[in-house]
């Protein structure tokens, strides 16, 4: 048995590598960020090469940074940025194209063509999913149907399709393993979430041909090991969950009616539905959360497609600001946003809305308005977009949440975080490891190995650094969150009519 495990965290703008300890402490981590592609406005890449060299060199430092032979790593446990879809060549086991990430609008057109065609209740009732760009089925059928003779190679099992996650363990394995987890698999649009199973019907809606597809196996197992070539010893590959579960398995949100919000690039809240799915009546997702031997947990997932990007965008768009740690002490130089509201639909909206048309839209403007307005107006959006989708989670599981446990880089920012608890009326609590969703992957890991006996044990690590409380007047909240629908109204649709939906 080793004495540390190593979580790989494959994110949308960086990749990172953190080693555990027996108490689920970090005590080491790397991290380097790799390019983002944008072709055409809506369209983002990233090249997948990118991707696993950033990924093994910052395994590598890590494991060096802790001091930790790779003879004492008892697991690795991979997360991953969730429906980026990436193809390649069963036997170089290269790329046949860029990957299109989770983010990207270019399957609208097959979207709306299915919706058309009446196919959205049957992707809803099978896979608990909207018929949206998001997901990563579309986008496979976009590549089949662009790349000349592609779709004919896959037919034949030539060509591979995976998210990062199988990418990733394709090459920690050195081609021998071509696996996913059902956290990763049930955001594919491919994936029956009641039998568990790749589903012929949406196989043949996608055009998608099976023998592409990864084989399905739980999330805390030993898949195999890494190739022995790569880091110097074979290492048992033994967790895996898509990034958002990782991150609810990390906060042990292991009983349902438990919740956690990420603020990462996108805002997603997850809470526990227990052993059966609950179909959603307000636009949120149904999903596999993890499956732990044949026990499988389900939540319901509200997708919020830009929050920390938002930051990321004044920093490097705008150039407002020159590190994104400095949104927080500029936003807190002014008492409120002074009436600025800020929609970051720049890739249309996730849930509750789905508008793959919405746009990005700052009112409220004034002569008045300063930068530092803008930046409060930004974080605020996350605050304003979590409301909208825990409200919708309430209605669907018919309760209310007692607390909010929080993890991700925006976190960190409690200017942020007291906003989120005043808007939402309900306590937030920030626990001391906010890296929870390398985490997760690494208890997923740790489990599979005994190196950890249980999620009792599990649940004992977690320790609250902070809990921010309510402390805003009601008549404020609502007043705020008013404003804040209104400014949603006038991104709507914005792509197919350009101009408002409110005219």
């Amino acid at each position: 048995m080793g004495t540390h495990i190593l979580a790989l965290d494959q994110g949308t703008t960086s990749s990172r590598a953190i080693v555990f300890d027996r108490q689920g402490q970090p005590i080491a981590q790397a991290q380097q960020e790799f390019e983002q592609i944008f072709p055409h406005p809506g369209h983002v890449e990233h090249d997948p090469e990118q991707i696993w060299q950033s990924q093994r060199q910052v395994a590598e430092d890590a494991l060096r940074q802790a001091g930790v032979s790779p003879e004492q790593v008892a697991a690795i446990g991979v997360t991953n940025q969730r429906e980026t879809t990436i193809l390649w060549d069963r036997q170089t086991g290269r790329p046949v194209a860029n990957a299109i990430v989770w983010q990207s609008r270019i399957t609208a057109d097959i979207c709306e063509r299915l919706r058309a065609d009446g196919c959205e209740p049957v992707f809803r009732e099978k896979t608990g999913l909207v018929l949206d760009p998001y997901f990563s089925g579309t986008k496979i059928t976009y590549l089949l149907d662009s790349i000349d003779g592609l779709r004919s190679r896959a037919e034949k099992g030539e060509i591979l399709f995976g998210t990062v996650d199988t990418f990733l363990i394709w090459r920690l394995s050195g081609g021998r393993l071509h696996v996913t987890d059902p956290s990763n698999a049930s955001r594919t649009l491919l994936y029956n979430i009641h039998t568990r199973q790749w589903d012929d019907e949406l196989l043949s809606l996608l055009e998608v041909p099976r023998a592409m597809l990864p084989e399905v196996r739980s999330s805390s197992e030993v898949y195999g090991q890494t190739d022995s070539d790569l880091f110097g010893a074979a290492i048992p590959i033994a967790g895996n969950a898509g990034d958002q579960q990782a991150a609810a398995f990390g906060q042990t949100c292991f009983e349902p009616g438990m919740a956690k919000n990420t603020y990462g690039t996108g805002c997603f809240l997850l809470l526990n539905t227990g052993r059966q799915p609950v179909a959603s009546q307000q636009g949120l997702l149904t999903t596999i959360g993890w499956q732990l031997g044949e026990e499988t947990t389900y939540c319901l997932e509200g997708s919020v497609f830009v929050a920390g990007a938002v930051i990321q965008w004044l920093r490097d768009g705008l150039g407002i600001i020159e590190r994104a740690e400095q949104s927080e002490e500029l936003a807190a130089t002014v008492t409120d946003a002074g009436g600025v509201y800020f929609v970051p639909a720049f890739v249309g909206l996730g849930a509750p809305y789905w508008d793959a048309a919405a746009r990005g839209t700052i009112v409220g403007l004034t002569r008045g308005t300063s930068r530092a307005h803008l930046v409060r107006a930004a974080l605020e959006s996350m605050a304003f977009q979590t409301r909208d989708v825990l409200e919708a989670m309430q209605q669907d599981a018919g309760l209310k949440l007692s607390a909010l446990r929080v993890d991700g880089g925006a976190s960190a920012n409690s200017l942020l975080m007291q906003f989120q608890a005043d808007i939402l009326g309900t306590p937030v609590q920030r626990p001391v490891v906010q890296e929870t969703t390398a985490l997760g992957a690494a208890y997923l890991a740790g489990l599979a190995v005994g190196f950890w006996k249980d999620q009792n044990e599990l649940q004992a690590y977690w320790t609250l650094d902070r809990e921010f409380r309510p402390d805003m007047a009601t008549e404020q909240r609502e007043r705020l969150y008013a404003g804040w629908k209104e400014a949603v109204q006038r991104s709507l649709r914005w792509e197919k009519t350009g101009k408002p939906a409110t005219g």
